[in-house]
């Protein structure tokens, strides 16, 4: 007579048949298309057609499931050495991967703001320095230049993807900024000057380009290091 299967051992069997890189993709399809709010080990599990308790072998709360998201999210930023780039052009490159992997997964800026180093974040950190570290950079400049840099690419970025949540879905962009552009140019001109000045550029700027511009400001005063 064949033994009955413990408990153990098919909770063992489930968990093998159940990877955490699964429950990281599903729980990000979750996370992108519900929110945050949506993240539930139930739904997960409605999801992947299991128990609880198999995810919960995998991952020990929704904490350590939005860390691992977080984490796959901006590691495909930075897999590894840009190689064959100048320091500034691999620079721009992360910055650029950073802002678009958190226009995508907008989610991802929030939860940065709450556990700001995660592994992937380290990667940037430890790739952003080598480049600082190829231009030059004096030693006792590289921590401050590197902190900056990342600081402004993971803000903005995650700034930028909240705004762009705040406006109803459907709605057209330039339209949106043209009516807060004509608002900006009805300002007391005495208290807004600036403000009004600047008024026919917001209409018409592109925020990837803008945040590109950002980091270029950056490495200029990077050279004069």
């Amino acid at each position: 007579m064949v033994p009955m299967a413990t408990r153990a051992q098919r909770t063992d069997r489930r968990a093998d048949a159940l990877s955490k890189e699964r429950i990281v993709e599903t729980a990000i399809e979750i996370l992108d298309t519900e929110g945050e709010s949506a993240l539930t080990f139930r739904a997960l599990s409605a999801r992947l057609a299991t128990g609880s308790g198999a995810i919960y072998w995998h991952v020990a709360n929704k904490e350590d499931l939005l860390a691992a998201t977080t984490d796959d999210v901006l590691a495909r930023v930075v897999t590894g050495e840009v190689t064959g780039a100048p320091p500034q052009e691999a620079i721009r490159a992360i910055a650029l991967g950073i802002f678009d992997a958190i226009d995508a997964h907008p989610w991802v800026g929030a939860q940065l703001s709450r556990a700001p180093w995660p592994s992937a974040m380290l990667r940037i950190f430890e790739s952003v320095g080598r480049q600082l570290q190829a231009l030059g950079v004096p030693e006792r400049a590289q921590f401050d230049a590197a902190t900056a840099l990342v600081s402004y690419m993971v803000g903005v970025a995650g700034q930028n993807a909240a705004n762009a949540r705040r406006v109803a879905p459907g709605t057209d962009r330039s339209a949106f900024l043209g009516t807060v552009a004509a608002q900006w140019a009805r300002l007391d001109p005495a208290r807004y000057p600036f403000v009004r000045q600047v008024a026919t550029q917001l209409a018409e700027h592109d925020d990837r380009a803008q945040f590109l511009a950002g980091v270029d400001l950056f490495l200029a005063g990077v050279a004069t290091l």
